[in-house]
């Protein structure tokens, strides 16, 4: 598939929101099926790199508990993804960086094997994860892969007080990557959508 040894690779799990639409609950430390949606995130994203960590913003010792290094955002206030992105690049000490959100835990098994063959074959900075809906293409920009050296025009992008992940990665040679099971991307923002994925 690609030419990047996935030990070349740190994989990210991005725990460090709100949990707004979760009345403000930890997300990540939710359970599905007994365990904790952060420790499903961790099991399919291991093999799929080199190294774990964990992008957290509260309850520490919970996720440290889960095996993997944690970091809590750089910048202040919850400023979202990109915060979590820049936390991780500065604990990354392989090439490339893999990325997913601790609430999607039926993310593919190759997700980061299919990411690295993309970016790898068109030189890309950042290739990311992408399925149909409606017959329209949706980038899912938190499931990607980036190369380390972003990190300085993240820094830029981020001081300046941008915080949309989608203005950040137009600025960067990006690659979308279309899976077809949208499926497997589904979320659980709510409680509702997490008893549904009990289901």
């Amino acid at each position: 598939m690609s030419e990047i040894p996935r030990e070349q690779i740190t994989g990210l799990v991005l725990a460090g929101g709100r949990g707004s639409r979760m009345g403000g609950l930890d997300k990540g430390l939710q359970n599905l099926l007994g365990v904790p949606l952060a420790m499903h995130a961790l099991l399919r994203l291991g093999p799929q790199v080199g190294e774990l960590m964990v992008n957290a913003n509260r309850n520490l010792g919970a996720y440290e508990s889960m095996g993997a290094p944690v970091w809590p955002d750089v910048l202040p206030d919850y400023p979202g993804p990109l915060a979590g992105f820049l936390t991780g690049l500065e604990h990354c000490a392989t090439p490339y960086l893999a990325t997913v959100p601790c609430d999607s835990p039926l993310f593919p098994t190759d997700l980061v094997a299919r990411l690295a063959a993309r970016l790898d074959a068109e030189d890309a900075e950042i290739a990311m994860a992408a399925t149909r809906e409606d017959g329209e293409l949706r980038l899912q920009p938190v499931f990607c892969l980036m190369r380390a050296t972003v990190m300085e025009s993240l820094v830029r992008f981020t001081t300046g007080g941008r915080r949309k992940i989608d203005a950040w990665t137009a600025t960067l040679r990006q690659v979308a990557v279309e899976f077809d099971d949208a499926q497997a991307f589904v979320n659980a923002n709510t409680l509702a959508e997490l008893r549904q994925l009990q289901q």
